[in-house]
């Protein structure tokens, strides 16, 4: 046995792809192998063997039906009637033990036919940081694709010098870019739930193709919510998977930086982390992208745009809905009002959990709203405050304290909070679901910076510290703490 494929996206989608044949590449080599993941989908020990041969190009595993995607999707909200995976393509479907189907998807390489112009490949750094925030993810319980496989390539891509560091330092980007080095290429082998997208759908509702549209809604029907009757049904089921998604988003300051609609999955999985970030200081308005100039997708308006993104899948699904386009409106409408109260219930909900708060009162929300705004006053690190009131609750006030200099402000909101608790025992419960350690930007850029020069060490530390986000343990403090001053300004790029 090596891999169990049925690939059901070749078999049951025609049109929606067109057939790849991967490149070889010169000297393949498996830098990072994930064996959990490995074992959750029955691959053996002969999938790791041959993991460099089969990703690196040089042969395809038996069952294996390589194809690149097509899509349309809106980026920064205008609309690509044509996008698909330009630097990737799906090796197939694997399905697991438990009867789980889940795509083989190798990211960075090289060109396809919806390339647009890029190389289509990658290098070791952002791949890594995919791989790396994937678990992170995984271990913090939010649904995420995650990495099988970190593959080197064996050759050299040559990409803008320095980029991310005259970044940080404010430096002029334009005169950064002026300069290229050679990096080692890199491959990450992906798994998804699936790769289907809100741009997979606006794929042939722009090509008004709706008997391809029926197919594909039916196959998403299939594949992920087989208890939905018809259209309408998928789209609620999306919203629901979305607005949960964004919730569990914003409860831990995660910030996804390129909320496209080709980025934004039917399964409710978050893909694509090139320019995503944990922040530091609570800040609605924290951006890192590079290319989000405008701030489209920052850290408070990802709820937002994530109820844009679904509208857009609403529109694509109209002729799906209703033969009558008055009707078929009114229908998404109704369904896309979900969206709101869906997303607040999630939101409240893992807002009580984080403060340790039973049951539901009717001042809850005003109670999160007050501390966020304290935190934003104040500029307080967002994982730690939570992390700190587990120790208030305790009796232990010096983190709290070393996060908050307004004093009399914050023993007002906590005075109302404890009120809340009352004699409740939640330190335990809190520490449990408020994470005590996120992947630090500055431990991310100095572990990827550490793998680009061969030292791989500094990154499976730091994977093994996110891969266990709520345990305390001697030495986990390294890693616990933001940014120093010197790191400056944190600036994220689409790598992979």
């Amino acid at each position: 046995m090596s891999i169990a494929f049925d690939n059901s996206y070749a078999r049951d989608l025609d049109g929606l792809y067109v057939a790849y044949e991967p490149p070889a590449f010169p000297d393949p080599a498996t830098v990072i192998y994930n064996q959990a993941l490995a074992d959750e989908l029955g691959l053996d020990a002969e999938v790791e063997a041959h993991a460099a041969t089969w990703f690196g190009g040089q042969a395809q595993p038996e069952g294996a039906s390589p194809l690149a995607m097509a899509y349309a999707g809106h980026q920064f909200g205008g609309f690509n009637p044509q996008l698909g995976d330009g630097r990737a393509y799906l090796m197939g479907e694997v399905v697991a033990p438990d009867g789980r189907r889940v795509d083989l998807h190798l990211k960075g390489s090289g060109r396809t036919v919806f390339s647009r112009g890029g190389d289509g490949k990658a290098t070791l750094g952002p791949v890594l940081r995919e791989y790396l925030m994937g678990e992170a993810m995984h271990a913090l319980g939010v649904p995420t694709t995650r990495a099988l496989a970190v593959v080197r390539t064996g050759e050299r891509v040559p990409r803008p010098t320095s980029v991310r560091l005259a970044a940080r330092k404010g430096e002029a980007l334009p005169d950064a870019m002026h300069g290229h080095e050679a990096l080692p290429g890199a491959l990450l082998v992906r798994v998804a739930s699936s790769h289907l997208r809100v741009g997979t759908f606006e794929f042939f509702a722009a090509r008004r193709d709706h008997d391809k549209l029926q197919r594909l809604a039916d196959y998403a029907r299939a594949r992920h919510y087989p208890e939905a009757e018809d259209a309408a049904e998928l789209l609620r089921a999306v919203v629901h998977a979305q607005a949960k998604l964004v919730a569990h988003w914003m409860s831990l300051g995660f910030v996804h930086g390129v909320m496209n609609t080709d980025n934004c999955t039917i399964s409710g999985e978050t893909i694509d982390y090139g320019p995503c970030a944990f922040m530091d200081a609570y800040d609605p308005q924290t951006v890192f992208s590079s290319i989000d100039q405008h701030g489209r997708y920052a850290y408070g308006r990802q709820p937002g745009i994530a109820a844009w993104n679904l509208a857009r899948l609403a529109e694509a699904l109209l002729p799906l809905l209703a033969d009558d386009e008055s009707a078929a409106i009114a229908q998404a409408e109704a369904v896309l009002g979900d969206y709101g109260p869906t997303y607040n219930a999630a939101f409240l909900g893992h807002m009580r959990a984080k403060l340790g708060l039973d049951g539901e009162a009717e001042d809850d929300l005003a109670l999160v709203a007050d501390l966020l705004e304290r935190m934003l006053a104040e500029g307080a690190d967002y994982t730690r405050t939570f992390r700190a009131l587990a120790d208030e609750r305790r009796g232990k006030r010096l983190g709290l304290l070393s996060l908050f200099s307004d004093t009399a402000a914050l023993d007002a909101w906590l005075t109302c909070w404890h009120a809340r608790l009352g004699d409740a025992d939640v330190a335990d419960r809190m520490d449990a679901v408020n994470p005590l350690v996120i992947p630090r930007n500055h431990k991310v850029e100095e572990a990827l910076d550490a793998a680009i020069t061969g030292d791989l060490d500094p990154f499976r530390a730091l994977l093994a510290a996110v891969s266990d986000p709520f345990t305390a343990r001697p030495g986990i403090d390294a890693y616990t703490q933001p940014a120093p001053e010197s790191f400056g300004r944190m600036v994220t790029f689409c790598g992979t």
